[in-house]
């Protein structure tokens, strides 16, 4: 396992010089498309031979949880991504070679002081890019303490650095083994404002309810936001240093799960805002965002089925500085939506197809208006993405899972902003991507 990850990490840039005449042939692309298409078919080709070589030098393992004693478990795992692209870098500006930008590592633990009380930490190194560096962060530590009403009901309190409750897949996002993909749906967990809402400093105060038709769960989060990685964007984003800090924020999760667990519903509603501090003399700025997602879920023994729908409010306000030519305040309503459909039609392999499609303003959906405000630094197509998605996933052991995913992409709404060139001013310059572009995925995860 240790050569397979190590392979991974340090396999060197294939290249397969090969042409495709017949391919490109049969679907009649212009002459410029079929270098496209050409390259990026011997790229993914080259990526195969990659993933085989590794595999081969492998041999599954069986990992289990650590278990020092009956009330302490200790948790860990490991994933590597590699990502190709035809026509934009993901977490990289570098279009050319495949990237090996995405690296995930967590190590986490549990105690039960108590029957009530439990403690419970994990330490992430993440890499993502060149502002998401892999230094370890503690991604939550907290103190949990709960207890029982009746047989039907619990009430509980969690406080230290805490999971938001948010959507459905944000409790355990950094785990590849519980996400439907390598790259969770976009519309709805965006990685460039990840921060933001996978955990927070405060406390969470929930309910249960456990009925016969049913199980209830009510949280509320209230304390500060994470701002690390988004400070690190804080140039490329608004065009001068400075630090973005959270203020006071608001989260709540209403979920309803069927006794069986087959069906599931959510609501969450949020409220955050953060105070832009800027290095020159001019007052601070402040970004506010309040979504309201819905989400649904049902599984049976072969196939699941999820969807999501976000409608937020967003408004940046005096972000600018006096004198700078491009005014970035902003103040719109959004609409995220995606449609996804699993289906494990073998007990270790699963085939997954989803469309997510992400409207920042939802009352300019072509970007045309937002295009002409920012006098042409970002394009239309900036301010929206419409994805589809086909991934394979495999199961080699309970323990260690591959991944492929293939994701046809119009737009760069949710493009990681360490994967847009730098311009004028020193904002990032979307003049400088594609519109329509392949993103080709392959990871490979272990647990423990």
């Amino acid at each position: 396992m240790t050569m397979l990850l190590f392979s991974l990490w340090n396999s060197p840039t294939v290249t397969l010089r090969r042409n495709h005449p017949s391919n490109c042939e049969q679907w009649n692309c212009p002459p410029a498309r079929k270098v496209h298409v050409c390259n990026f078919i011997s790229q993914v080709l080259a990526s195969k031979i990659v993933l085989i070589f590794c595999i081969s030098l492998s041999t599954p393992i069986n990992c289990k949880a650590i278990e020092l004693f009956d009330s302490v478990q200790i948790h860990g795992f490991a994933s590597q991504a590699m990502f190709l692209s035809s026509g934009n870098g993901m977490f990289t500006d570098n279009k050319s070679n495949p990237n090996f930008e995405f690296t995930e590592l967590g190590i986490n633990g549990s105690w039960y002081a108590t029957p009530n009380l439990r403690l419970s930490m994990q330490v992430l190194s993440r890499r993502a890019g060149r502002w998401d560096n892999g230094s370890p962060v503690i991604d939550f530590g907290l103190m949990d303490y709960s207890f029982n009403l009746d047989s039907t009901y619990r009430v509980g309190i969690r406080a230290g650095r805490v999971r938001q409750p948010y959507g459905l897949y944000n409790d355990t996002r950094d785990v590849a083994f519980t996400r439907p993909s390598i790259l969770l749906p976009q519309s709805i967990y965006l990685e460039g404002a990840r921060d933001l809402t996978i955990s927070g400093d405060g406390l969470i105060l929930y309910g249960e309810s456990t009925k016969p038709w049913g199980n209830l769960t009510l949280e509320l989060f209230g304390g500060y936001p994470r701002t690390e990685s988004i400070n690190n964007q804080f140039q490329a984003v608004f065009g001068y240093s400075g630090v973005l800090e959270s203020n006071p924020s608001f989260v709540g999760r209403f979920n309803y799960e069927t006794y069986n667990g087959r069906l599931r519903f959510a609501l969450t509603g949020a409220y955050t805002t953060a105070t832009a501090s800027k290095s020159v003399p001019s007052p601070n700025g402040l970004v506010t965002f309040a979504p309201m997602i819905f989400s649904a879920q049902y599984t049976t023994e072969k196939w699941t089925l999820t969807s999501e729908y976000d409608f937020d409010f967003f408004k940046g306000e005096n972000l600018g500085l006096p004198g700078f030519p491009i005014n970035p305040d902003f103040n719109y309503f959004g609409q995220k939506y995606y449609f996804q459909a699993a289906y494990r039609f073998n007990p270790q392999w699963e085939l997954m197809a989803r469309y997510d499609a992400m409207y920042p303003n939802s009352h300019d959906q072509s970007g045309y208006q937002a295009s002409i405000k920012s006098k042409g630094v970002s394009p239309d197509y900036s301010h929206y993405a419409k994805t589809m998605t086909v991934g394979l996933r495999w199961d080699i052991t309970s323990t260690m899972m591959i991944r492929a995913e293939y994701n046809y992409i119009n737009g760069t709404a949710w493009l990681p902003v360490q994967g847009v060139p730098t311009g004028v001013f020193g904002i990032s310059d979307n003049n400088q991507t594609s519109k329509y572009w392949d993103l080709f995925g392959l990871q490979v995860s272990i647990r423990f």
